[in-house]
């Protein structure tokens, strides 16, 4: 949280600018490049989302969410290490499991899943979304296997699966003692407890989606690089901040039509609380490549997946963009005031706090 507040601010240091066309100064501070600031890693978004596109293979592609139930998320307040690396793991095998089937595809797929944990009113709501190509290689790695045009898999089939080892896989978490109880979750510390909690879980419906994108895989791309470098909510939500608290934009996902998108005022301290719901473990990591898409063999696997398609090694989906920026690097700094590039003539160091006082040692 420190380092956000003090994102873009004299205490982190900063640089002076000059530009090369009107002379006029600016003064700029530096970010805190905290993964989970609003303002920063835009770059790193934007560069995450280039070298994905770059991977596109020429087929459909498929948005896929894997959602957990609500009394599964409220556990996730306590052990998110466990829980959302359950969500991540669970979710790629039921993938690769159901698409190897032969009943189904009868294929090696590869999925790129990206984890999220909040609803649009910041509220705590784990899923991960993924986009999957419509097909794969086949078992023994000859020829590819597409999908039937607009259906990936069985979302029923998803959801049983994706229920039935989750719940296993929570099971035995339990067992090893790998999960924390507090609250009014403290008596699930007992064994007969928990699996008691368990069962009504094991009845009810758990929420799988799997559709073609309408704008194609570059959409589904576009809007999960939004989130892959920050978390929660972005600037361009934020409406006020006043003595009632902080008023923000959200989109009821309930409401139809224009009634879906509202604003919301939350006091100051709950709308940090809220926030801070969404702050991950240190090391965790949000972005996944499973299966084809694994990072240990993706390249061989993309080739062999074009060679099969007959497909060209990159298939550019923006070729403008790539044209703009093979003639020249954009500039890191651009003038407001007349758009030539700026240049940096002077820096300076971020301030030193004291952590702690200086030990002294007794003269002998």
């Amino acid at each position: 949280m420190s380092a956000i507040e003090q994102c873009r601010r004299a205490a982190l240091g900063g640089h002076l600018l000059r530009c090369e066309g009107c002379s006029t100064e600016q003064i700029a501070y530096n970010s805190c490049r905290n993964r989970h600031c609003p303002k920063c890693q835009g770059n790193a978004a934007r560069g995450w989302l280039e070298a994905r596109e770059s991977e596109l293979l020429p087929v459909d592609y498929y948005h896929v969410v894997f959602t957990l139930p609500a009394p599964i998320s409220a556990l996730a307040y306590y052990n998110k290490a466990v829980i959302y690396g359950l969500l991540f793991e669970i979710a790629a095998e039921t993938l690769r499991t159901i698409a190897a089937d032969p009943r189904h595809l009868g294929a090696r797929i590869g999925v790129t899943l990206v984890l999220h944990t909040w609803g649009s009113a910041l509220t705590h709501h784990p899923h991960v979304h993924g986009i999957v190509p419509g097909g794969g290689l086949a078992l023994d790695g000859e020829r590819w296997v597409a999908c039937k045009p607009g259906f990936f898999l069985p979302v029923r089939v998803l959801s049983r699966l994706f229920r039935r080892r989750f719940l296993e896989a929570l099971a035995q978490a339990h067992r090893a003692g790998r999960l924390q109880f507090f609250a009014e979750h403290a008596a699930l510390t007992e064994a007969s407890a928990f699996a008691q909690w368990l069962a009504p879980l094991r009845q009810c419906e758990w929420v799988v989606y799997a559709k073609r994108p309408l704008a194609g895989p570059a959409a589904v791309l576009a809007y999960l690089s939004r989130y892959t470098h920050r978390v929660a909510i972005s600037n361009r939500r934020l409406i006020a901040l006043d003595e009632r608290g902080v008023t923000f934009r959200w989109k009821d996902y309930r409401a139809k039509g224009r009634t879906r998108d509202k604003t919301m005022t939350l006091g100051t301290h709950e709308f940090m609380r809220r926030f801070l719901l969404h702050v991950l473990p240190g090391g965790f990591h949000r972005i996944r490549h499973c299966g084809l898409f694994a990072n240990a063999a993706r390249e061989a696997n993309l080739a062999k997946a074009r060679a099969l398609l007959h497909a060209a090694p990159d298939v550019d989906i923006n070729p403008q963009r790539s044209e703009t920026s093979a003639a020249s690097p954009a500039p890191t700094f651009v003038c407001r005031e007349c758009g030539a590039p700026m240049i940096i003539i002077e820096t300076w160091l971020r301030a030193q706090h004291i952590r702690a006082p200086p030990t002294h040692r007794d003269a002998p």
